[in-house]
């Protein structure tokens, strides 16, 4: 198949690009290259059945042009800052929700009927229902982040009813792994490098979070594609588990082997719209046969190591 990937160039969507032409697909690329990174396409660039457009989902003419002759849209591309949010509430809007609009109209104009979405656990908001499934009551938004996403999902429905499409939505927990480039572990290392004594934590370190390594995440992912089949498909992907904030803070000093002070900024949340707990049922997709290889720790510390191979990434973050 020709797959279409917005985002490509991106953590999840490079990693996701690179598993596609394994297994010999055609993949076209669509990143505007503001968050993505040109050398994780490195390996991507050396198959002749990749190709890398430079354009912006805001950009309807263009990314309907960039279309033409693909089968399925992979839709990666947003704006992933959960943390700082209501200082650019707009950017949620445009590269979320108008972005998935787009994307839409833009299948619709090259006649394409699948598509697969990266939504996230945030649309649960503080959940009242733990561990949360998808058919949970529905939720009050705590985060412009997740605010934007559920209204993609609905847009997706929407156009799933209204011209015949199928939607493969994924409401991921936070991922892990090669090529990760923002969150927690990223932020703990690059403090742990300037000042491996101290530590600044956002909010009480309590906070409790499921996390997934990329590779099982793509797994799932295919998985869901492969045996779900209802007009619009919305699957949890997540561990069976959560950890605590300072868990993790604690596999990460094991492995640099220091014993930084921790200095917490106070609070049950480290941020407007941070969820002190994050724990998604995920028994949906498991019935599927799916099941995650990397426990939680093993994914923080497989992401610690990778971080510290690729200094070049920390600089240009």
């Amino acid at each position: 198949m020709h797959y279409f990937v917005t985002g490509g160039a991106g953590f999840i969507g490079s990693n996701l690009v690179d598993r596609l032409l394994q297994a010999s697909h055609h993949v076209t690329v669509y990143d505007n290259l503001s968050t993505g990174q040109i050398e994780f396409l490195k390996r991507a660039q050396e198959s002749a059945q990749f190709k890398l457009v430079q354009g912006d989902t805001l950009d309807l003419p263009a990314l309907t042009s960039a279309m033409h002759g693909c089968e399925f849209v992979f839709h990666l591309a947003a704006n992933a800052d959960v943390r700082f949010g209501t200082e650019h509430p707009r950017k949620d809007l445009e590269q979320n929700t108008i972005a998935t609009f787009n994307v839409l109209e833009a299948m619709r104009a090259n006649s394409i009927r699948k598509i697969g979405f990266s939504s996230t656990g945030s649309i649960y908001g503080e959940a009242a229902l733990i561990p949360t499934p998808e058919d949970a009551p529905f939720p009050v938004q705590t985060s412009l982040y997740g605010a934007s996403k559920l209204s993609g999902e609905g847009l997706i429905a929407a156009y799933c009813e209204g011209f015949g499409f199928q939607g493969y939505i994924f409401r991921f927990v936070s991922i892990l792994g090669e090529r990760y480039t923002h969150g927690h572990i990223f932020d703990f290392y690059r403090q742990l490098l300037a000042d491996p004594h101290h530590l600044r934590v956002l909010g009480n370190g309590q906070q409790r979070k499921s996390y997934l390594y990329v590779q099982d995440c793509i797994n799932a992912i295919f998985t869901v594609i492969e045996h779900a089949q209802e007009k619009v498909n919305i699957y949890n992907l997540g561990t069976d588990e959560y950890c605590r904030v300072v868990d993790s803070i604690g596999w990460i000093a094991d492995r640099l082997g220091i014993k930084p002070e921790l200095q917490f900024t106070g609070g049950e949340r480290g941020w407007i719209g941070d969820n002190p707990f994050i724990f998604l049922n995920c028994s949906k997709v498991r019935a599927l046969g799916w099941q995650p290889k990397l426990t939680i720790q093993q994914s923080v510390v497989k992401t610690l190591e990778y971080l510290m191979e690729q200094n070049w990434l920390l600089e240009r973050r």
